[in-house]
């Protein structure tokens, strides 16, 4: 623990001219106290760093000098490609393997180019999750990720519906979609996903680390480890598979059509009330049939997920979108417009 803090405090001043104690105790989490006794041990072991007395004083390296400390380990290395994530790091438990990584690189460059990373940092930042959201990391997610990493085998509990089911299960990769956690996981030959928040058990066989036993499902615990790694089939892509399974979720959900006439306002909005490339495929089928009719008002048939879901979204398009199918619908939008105009009569 204090040789890797030393080491941490040696990268830190190669990286940057000088540091103050206080800046130092609060980049490694010590007290000011415990900087100046690893400053001086740090001395006696001949890394030459210098204090500068005064109030604008701290601490620096002498005459430029270089330690090899710098070579990244795997984690760290797997850990800077997702840097840019900061939230997935710290819920998949790679936050402080990004840190020394990023570190390792700083104090790897020269100086002139030492401020690269936090310029980039401060002009580009992914926010994963969607607005008015409050995202809660699935327990079980450190431990998925680290059988990911590490193409070894678990056997997980997860709720499916109302019953909780066990499966073996490959782990070959995990997505973030709109702050929600997947699994893209081969079990029996086949390619499949699952959501993470669902597993409530997952156990890989030893030597997967210290996250390789996690989760409870009652008195029986959780199942018991599958035996070593997987062959990762290196022909699997984790970015078209998942594309392509949720275009095939999108179509999937959409098992029933409704009719309305649209104002041109009415087409612009549709895209941003439903499902984005439903709506955009029925304007464009509408369109290439005829176009609008005399009033400027465009008919398209839409795919929707239900009749109670069209309601929710096409209520919010108001007079911009009038629903001509199915007649069922169409007088429950009848009425709620009555109930609308009387609030306001």
């Amino acid at each position: 623990m204090r040789a890797a803090r030393l080491i941490k405090m040696v990268l830190l001043l190669q990286a940057r001219p000088s540091m103050t104690a206080a800046e130092l105790a609060r980049e490694l989490e010590v007290s000011e106290r415990t900087v100046a006794r690893d400053v001086l041990s740090l001395s006696e072991a001949g890394v030459p760093v210098y204090a500068d007395r005064g109030r604008a004083g701290g601490y620096r390296l002498i005459g430029g000098y270089r330690t090899r400390l710098t070579g990244l380990g795997r984690s760290e290395a797997e850990a800077l490609f997702l840097s840019g994530v900061p939230t997935a790091l710290r819920e998949m438990g790679l936050a402080d393997a990004a840190s020394a990584a990023r570190l390792k690189v700083s104090a790897a460059l020269r100086p002139e180019l030492r401020d690269a990373a936090s310029g980039a940092a401060q002009r580009f930042h992914l926010d994963a999750p969607g607005w008015y959201q409050e995202p809660e990391p699935p327990e079980l997610l450190p431990a998925i990720a680290d059988a990911v990493w590490d193409d070894r085998r678990i056997t997980a509990r997860y709720l499916r519906k109302d019953t909780e089911v066990e499966r073996e299960l490959e782990p070959y990769g995990l997505v973030l979609k709109a702050g929600v956690w997947y699994l893209a996981a081969r079990v029996a030959g086949d390619f499949r996903v699952y959501r993470v928040d669902r597993f409530t058990a997952v156990k890989a066989c030893e030597g997967a680390g210290a996250a390789a036993a996690v989760g409870a499902v009652g008195a029986t615990g959780p199942a018991e480890a599958s035996d070593g790694r997987f062959n990762r089939d290196e022909s699997f892509d984790l970015p078209a598979f998942w594309a392509e399974r949720a275009a095939q979720f999108a179509r999937s959900i959409l098992r029933a059509e409704v009719v309305l006439r649209l104002s041109a306002r009415g087409v612009r909005q549709l895209p941003y009330v439903t499902e984005r490339a439903a709506a955009r495929e029925a304007i464009a089928r509408a369109q290439a049939a005829g176009g609008p009719d005399e009033q400027g008002r465009l008919t398209v048939t839409l795919a929707v997920e239900s009749a109670e879901v069209a309601y929710a979204q096409l209520l919010s398009l108001g007079p911009e979108g009038e629903i001509l199918a199915p007649g069922e619908l169409r007088a429950r939008m009848a009425a709620a417009a009555r109930r609308t105009a009387a609030l306001y009569a």
